[in-house]
């Protein structure tokens, strides 16, 4: 016996769309990047740039043995864009003219409707509730959303494409 009713689709829709569009989603750090580097960040200048993740020290325990991944997942909040520079709705790759224009949400630009950044980096050392890592592309004091556990068999898909893997194999 189905205890779940039949939903009309486009009415559910419809709802969860007014829904989202009053909600507010409120999520406290965990920490804070901690960087000497005043440079404009940017593939190139972080590939090696070596910064500190200072954690909450009430959330120390909940860092336990990550020193055994080589590689951490870092969501952090664009804490130092603008609201005035806008959000546009679609941006040219790499942020260069010469590449396909496509949607925000198609690209890695940072001016997002929800300014949160997604990084991989190394993790070269934990010093308590401190992880050390390179190539860290968030500036000194971006807050920390959350941290995961790189798992190669989980996050990396063989055989992804992109974009600009596309065009190349259509030309």
């Amino acid at each position: 016996m189905n205890n779940f009713k039949e939903v009309d689709e486009e009415s559910f829709i419809s709802e969860y769309l007014e829904k989202i569009e009053k909600s507010r989603l409120v999520f406290k750090p965990i920490g804070f990047v901690y960087s000497n580097n005043a440079t404009q960040l940017n593939s190139e200048s972080t590939k090696n740039l070596i910064t500190k993740i200072v954690i909450l020290p009430k959330l120390e325990q909940a860092l336990y043995r990550i020193e055994y991944y080589s590689h951490i997942i870092v969501l952090y909040y664009f804490h130092t864009l603008r609201t005035e520079q806008g959000k546009p709705l679609k941006v040219h790759l790499k942020g260069d003219p010469n590449l396909p224009e496509v949607g925000v949400l198609a690209s890695r630009a940072q001016n997002r409707p929800n300014p949160i950044g997604l990084t991989i980096v190394k993790l070269l050392d934990r010093r308590s509730n401190i992880l050390v890592v390179k190539g860290l592309d968030a500036f000194n004091g971006s807050p920390v959303l959350d941290i995961k556990p790189y798992i190669p068999q989980s996050d990396n898909i063989n055989g992804a494409l992109t974009l600009l893997n596309n065009i190349n194999q259509k030309s």
